[in-house]
């Protein structure tokens, strides 16, 4: 029997995340075969929009075989036809239907960059707004097992998270992201971690659902030239592109990545901050919010959205909201501030301990 949980999630996808219109060409691409309950639900929707679906597997064990086997030049271009769907496509849902969430861990931090550069086109045009999209995931034992859940259980945590009165959560958020707006820097203050971040100018965009599923943040693009001094992500691994760097510390100067370390995997680190110019930036600062996400998956699209942490992606900013950096790189790394945890506006104290005190 389908879960009707899944067709409401499907409706979701289709109707509030990206708004599908008549007429509308909607990229549906996944990693391998296992969501296809999901993608069969997603065209079903669509078509009753009287729109076309586009079901494309973008990546997975399809992507990295080539990847692993094509020559550099033509591993950091993407070919005509990619180009012109990236170009022409009027909606893009991405599943994340992993069957094994390590994969990509092989592949050389070179290779990776590069692979990121040949998909730049699509990229930027979901950094910028111009189309619609959403990425969102299905439950796989992959991703329970990461987790460390039986499937069932991951089910019932994907679809608690995601299943939200979104309009609601809007409200709530609003209200905590028009009080960083008003402000011209933000500090965080943790284990290991003492950083000022300057936003005056930029606006806060809120994820009520309709970028990522689950949503649940608000996220700013910091000035590129105002961040200062020092962060560890000593609770969570930073988890990208299949590779888990535990204990990650990075300190700050201008802006930038001056120095970093790791107790695990330092140099994938390193390789991924040396990528391009733009990776060593603050890319984002976003502030979880999801009030069905309290623990961490080993999953970023769950994990950044944790109530009571705060997230800082190196690489790549957002257009829509004023961000300037240009990056291959968007490594988005949790910290927890539930323990211990101080986040201030302009020197006002706002949260402590994972708790709003506004």
């Amino acid at each position: 029997m389908t879960d009707e949980r899944l067709r409401t999630y499907a409706n979701l996808l289709v109707e509030r995340c990206v708004g599908v219109q008549p007429g509308w060409q909607v990229s549906v691409a996944t990693h391998s075969f296992e969501s296809r309950p999901l993608v069969e639900a997603i065209i079903e929707e669509i078509a009753r929009k009287g729109a076309y679906a586009l079901p494309r597997i973008a990546a997975g064990w399809a992507g990295l075989i080539w990847a692993k086997n094509a020559p550099d030049e033509v591993l950091g271009e993407s070919c005509n036809i990619s180009r012109y769907e990236a170009e022409k496509v009027d909606a893009m849902i991405l599943i994340n239907d992993s069957e094994n969430t390590s994969d990509g861990s092989d592949l050389a931090p070179e290779k990776m960059a590069l692979m990121v550069k040949g998909r730049m086109p699509a990229f930027q045009r979901r950094l910028s707004l111009q189309v619609p999209w959403v990425g969102c995931q299905y439950p796989t034992n992959a991703l329970a097992q990461d987790a460390r859940m039986v499937l069932s259980q991951f089910e019932d945590f994907l679809y608690g998270a995601c299943l939200l009165d979104w309009d609601e959560e809007e409200k709530k958020m609003r209200r905590l992201a028009d009080r960083f707006d008003a402000a011209k820097e933000v500090r965080i203050v943790g284990e290991g971690t003492d950083l000022k971040i300057g936003i005056e100018g930029r606006q806060a965009m809120i994820d009520d659902g309709h970028l990522n599923m689950p949503g649940g943040e608000f996220f700013f693009s910091p000035l590129e030239d105002a961040t200062e001094g020092e962060v560890t992500f000593s609770e969570f691994p930073a988890v990208y592109s299949g590779n888990e760097v535990e204990g990650a510390w990075m300190r700050y100067e201008g802006g930038r990545v001056v120095d970093a370390k790791a107790d695990v995997n330092e140099e994938f680190l390193i390789k991924t901050l040396d990528s391009d110019d733009g990776a060593r930036v603050l890319g984002e600062l976003g502030i979880g919010c999801n009030p069905g996400i309290t623990q961490h998956m080993r999953n970023v699209l769950f994990d950044e959205k944790i109530y009571g942490t705060v997230h800082l992606a190196i690489g790549a900013g957002f257009p829509f909201i004023g961000g300037k950096n240009t990056s291959a790189v968007h490594w988005d790394m949790v910290k927890d501030l539930r323990r211990g945890g101080e986040i201030f506006c302009d020197g006002e104290l706002v949260q402590s301990n994972g708790e709003w005190q506004f």
